[in-house]
């Protein structure tokens, strides 16, 4: 069993900041890559940024120079610190791992459960 849990959304005005962390806990043997989607109301999710196990980082065009995802690998958590938000970056942010468990050995896609990022003045 693999848990992840994401917290740090809000209500922000435009040009605001937020830091969303993720934190993974359980069965964990390794982590191969972390990495934030968004869905906004009426979108289908699409990914924002990303982090793999050799630190390389890949963003969203829409993210770029606003974004920047980060990890702490001794704590199991990625962050996203999001700046000079827009309403348009409005949405429920997920994170998502790419973990081995210990009893498996095998690669799987785990999902936190979202938490709701609001910009609006």
């Amino acid at each position: 069993q693999v848990q992840l849990v994401e917290s740090g959304g809000g209500l922000v005005q435009p040009g605001g900041s937020l830091k969303l962390p993720c934190a993974a806990s359980g069965d964990i043997d390794s982590i191969y890559a972390m990495a934030w989607y968004r869905q906004a109301p009426g979108k289908q999710r699409e990914l924002v940024a990303a982090i793999i196990s050799g630190g390389s980082t890949n963003y969203a065009d829409s993210a770029k120079g606003r974004f920047t995802i980060s990890r702490d690998t001794a704590k199991n958590t990625v962050y996203l610190q999001m700046n000079s938000l827009k309403p348009e970056d409005t949405a429920v942010y997920y994170c998502k791992f790419v973990i081995a468990t210990t009893r498996t050995r095998i690669r799987s896609d785990y999902w936190g459960r979202g938490t709701q990022v609001t910009v609006s003045s």
